[in-house]
């Protein structure tokens, strides 16, 4: 009996011992996120949470964003450029494979780049792969791309979550089972629950610190700030509950990280649905707006006004606010002048996030007070992409547009809120054929004033990068560039 109890202790003390290596060198993290992913392929959806789960961790294209922003090499270790900014010769990395032990060559790239641009593809963005005329294998590690025109932004192009490799023939399982090239591989997926991903022994590069990341879906923001604090959640990105940042901050057990992102988040209008086919009405839309009174009531303070479609903190950002500067008279006088002096009624289509949430109900006041009312609809993500964003049936929708420097979408008359202007397009063929700075400087600047003038959408603000995380934990981008969790370089401080 003694000896059974001896023995016992031993082991109870050398579990206490081993927990306490564990604690030291904690290997595993789990994330909290709002939205949950409608799939896993980030080649032919436009929810942002895709990428949120899947870019660099799983999936990599050719170039990747740096978290300063910065395009640096990907699976493309060096290119070289033709003189006349046509033809693109990519040499890609040696020894790379995908998460099912394939070899990643130069087919992989030909077989993605041609499914992005072809006639039937799913592809979101498939802009940013129309000049693209011939992508040819030279031999498995070099790659030729050929285009219609000199681009000066396509390296900063094949840096988006849409256009990462992927192989042919993990291509039919993709939405359920990714498979990449990433420091780490996809494991399980827990519909309306989470995902975890493992760390991928085999990465050709610098490989995860981690062994074990879990994506924590909680769309309830009083379930967010429950789970962070009883530190269940080990990270909460885009932290839904702002008013609640100040608690964290005063808690040394958590730190607060507040960066920019890339998304403006605006009142989306439907061009091509009356009465928002006349610029009148859009106008008094954009008047009948009080952002400042958005930030405060919806995001507590958190976000920087913008008057169009473009990121405050870019170097060729225009401040355009005053366009459309709050003046509900003004937004009165233009809806009698366009026939509508008792109002209308329209929808507002709204996806779960709380800006749009908090927000749509600010904004619904608000146009109340200039005879627009508003039937609000709550919808679901996967709902509001296909109604609205697919579906084009809505009247006035809130989101935050998180694509890197996505201005080129008002170029496509096919997007969603359907703005089809031929002085516009014609700013943006420019642009593209623009390679010297100081003339695209220019383009982008009368690409903004086009879209403030024509008030496209009502254009409210650029969304903080709000974050609560362990204070242990390290290696979290502070700015999100890009829509995405990289965690190949977080670790635990011990």
């Amino acid at each position: 009996m003694e000896h059974v109890n001896v023995t016992r202790g031993m082991a109870s003390m050398l579990a206490l011992v081993a927990g306490v290596g564990m604690a030291q060198a904690k290997t595993d993290i789990v994330v909290g996120m709002q939205l949950e992913p409608p799939h896993l392929d980030p080649t032919s959806a436009a929810a942002g949470a895709i990428d949120e789960v899947l870019y660099a961790n799983v999936f990599e294209g050719l170039t990747r964003f740096g978290p300063d922003g910065a395009v640096n090499p990907g699976l493309a270790e060096s290119w070289e450029i033709s003189e006349d900014g046509t033809v693109y010769t990519f040499k890609l990395r040696e020894g790379v494979t995908f998460h099912d032990g394939s070899t990643m060559d130069a087919e992989d790239v030909k077989f993605s780049l041609d499914r992005a641009r072809a006639a039937d593809s799913a592809n979101a963005q498939k802009a940013l792969f129309a000049g693209i005329t011939d992508v040819e294998v030279v031999d498995p590690q070099t790659v030729k791309v050929t285009l219609e025109a000199a681009n000066g932004s396509f390296l900063f192009n094949m840096a988006w979550g849409d256009a990462v490799i992927v192989a042919p023939e993990s291509i039919e399982n993709i939405k359920t089972n990714p498979v990449g090239t990433g420091a780490f591989k996809f494991d399980n997926w827990v519909q309306g629950d989470r995902i975890d991903i493992v760390k991928n022994p085999d990465y050709w590069g610098e490989p995860a610190k981690l062994d074990r990341a879990t994506f924590k879906f909680i769309s309830d923001p009083t379930a967010a700030f429950a789970a962070v604090m009883a530190e269940d959640v080990h990270a909460f990105v885009g932290f839904p509950a702002p008013e609640n940042l100040p608690q964290f901050d005063a808690d040394p057990r958590f730190q607060v990280l507040i960066g920019s992102t890339e998304g403006e988040t605006i009142l989306s209008t439907n061009n091509k649905q009356a009465p928002f086919d006349d610029v009148r009405v859009r106008k008094a839309l954009a008047h009948a707006i009080d952002r400042q009174a958005i930030i405060d009531g919806a995001m507590f303070g958190y976000g920087t006004p913008i008057g169009t479609h473009f990121a405050p903190h870019h170097p060729d950002y225009v401040d355009l606010t005053a366009n459309s500067a709050y003046d509900p008279e003004l937004a009165k006088s233009l809806l009698a002048e366009a026939g509508f002096a008792d109002g209308f009624t329209t929808t507002l289509k709204l996806p779960p996030p709380a800006y749009a949430r908090r927000g749509g109900e600010i904004i619904a006041s608000q146009l109340r007070a200039v005879g627009i009312e508003t039937e609000i609809s709550n919808l679901e993500w996967a709902q509001w992409l296909e109604q609205v964003f697919t579906g084009k049936d809505f009247g006035l929708t809130i989101v935050s547009h998180t694509e890197p420097m996505d201005i080129g979408i008002y170029g496509n008359p096919e997007y969603y809120f359907q703005y089809d202007d031929a002085d516009f397009q014609q700013i943006m063929t420019d642009l593209t054929a623009e390679s010297d700075p100081a003339a695209r400087s220019a383009l982008m600047k009368q690409a903004q004033e086009k879209i403030s003038a024509d008030y496209v959408n009502g254009y409210l603000f650029q969304l903080a990068a709000l974050r609560v995380a362990n204070a242990k934990v390290v290696g979290l981008w502070e700015n999100m560039p890009t829509q995405a969790n990289d965690l190949t370089a977080v670790y635990w401080q011990e």
